[in-house]
């Protein structure tokens, strides 16, 4: 148990594949500040890294709150929460045996905690998304795909801590290679760069789609040009909702949550996507699991992940 009064603040850090996020948050869940600044991950890892301190300090000088007593680090895994030390995710090239919460640490003079980004969130959801739930799973739809799962209250973090690691679960054992090496995971189908890749493969076959005249295909313009009628965008899009869908589906029968808590990035589609992955999740979901669950997009938006950073500084100091 910590010795500081629970009703101090933490600096929360998010490192994602896209864009880094720092913001100052109280035990109540309320952001005192928030800065977000592209990843950049060709720069390597020391240039991201200097930049995401930096952003650390914007966030504490904006902050009114008095001193922030822990700091809170989400990142993409494969990473050793309790050395903190990133393992090479897949979303971040050359992050091989990055000692992030050393660095954190000597910058900040605080105890530092880091865990796996999806699996921060999801305890962030838990604590501060106003569910009222004891059983909660929460899938990031982003740059990458991950998630977490808190189950009868308590985050599943498994023997090695690398539990819920369920953007690699295998939906498709010949299917596309995955950014991990291995064939058919959900992240090599659902992730806002896989959407992207798909996008772009089948403009080199579908040269009339409105996409082709775009330099570069995300997976926000998929989003779009789906929604204004074209048959390429509308085609991948269906893909990727429809295998969203039976994911989330196999989850609600293995861990048989009250929720499925969707953020990240591609969410901003809104029901664009949530509608299709309801659906077709508890459709397919075995019906006393269907029955107990519902299926709904994070209230949080773009703070999802410094949350979730925030309540893994609390939860391991011991405050909530």
């Amino acid at each position: 148990m910590s010795s500081h009064p629970p009703w101090q603040p933490v600096l929360a850090l998010d490192v994602g594949g896209t864009k880094l996020a720092a913001g100052v948050v109280g035990p109540d869940g309320g952001l005192r500040s928030l800065h977000q600044v592209g990843t950049v991950v060709g720069e390597g890892p020391a240039a991201v890294v200097k930049r995401l301190l930096e952003l650390g300090e914007q966030a504490l000088a904006e902050s009114s709150d008095g001193p922030v007593v822990a700091v809170g680090v989400g990142c993409g895994g494969p990473l050793d929460p309790r050395n903190g030390v990133i393992l090479g995710p897949p979303g971040l090239p050359g992050w091989d045996e990055v000692p992030l919460g050393r660095m954190v640490a000597d910058r900040f003079g605080l105890p530092t905690y880091v865990e796996n980004d999806a699996t921060a969130a999801a305890l962030g959801e838990f604590q501060w998304g106003g569910w009222g739930v004891r059983d909660l799973v929460y899938l990031t739809v982003s740059t990458g795909f991950g998630g977490g799962v808190v189950a009868n209250g308590k985050l599943f973090r498994g023997a090695a801590d690398q539990g819920g690691e369920l953007g690699h679960v295998v939906v498709d054992w010949q299917g596309r290679v995955c950014g991990c090496g291995a064939r058919g995971c959900a992240e090599a189908y659902v992730s806002g760069t896989s959407v992207a890749r798909r996008a772009t493969e089948a403009v080199a076959d579908r040269l009339g789609s409105s996409l082709a005249h775009l330099p570069v295909i995300t997976a926000k313009d998929v989003a779009e040009h789906a929604r204004a009628g074209d048959d390429v965008a509308g085609a991948v899009w269906d893909e990727t909702t429809a295998m969203l869908g039976r994911m989330v589906a196999v989850l609600i029968n293995i861990c048989e949550p009250e929720l499925v808590v969707l953020g990240g990035g591609v969410t901003r589609s809104g029901n664009q996507l949530l509608d299709p992955v309801r659906e077709a999740a508890l459709r397919q979901a075995m019906p006393p699991a269907a029955n107990a669950c519902d299926v709904v997009l994070s209230r949080h938006g773009d703070a999802v992940g410094v949350l979730g950073a925030a309540a893994i500084a609390y939860e391991r100091l011991g405050a909530v």
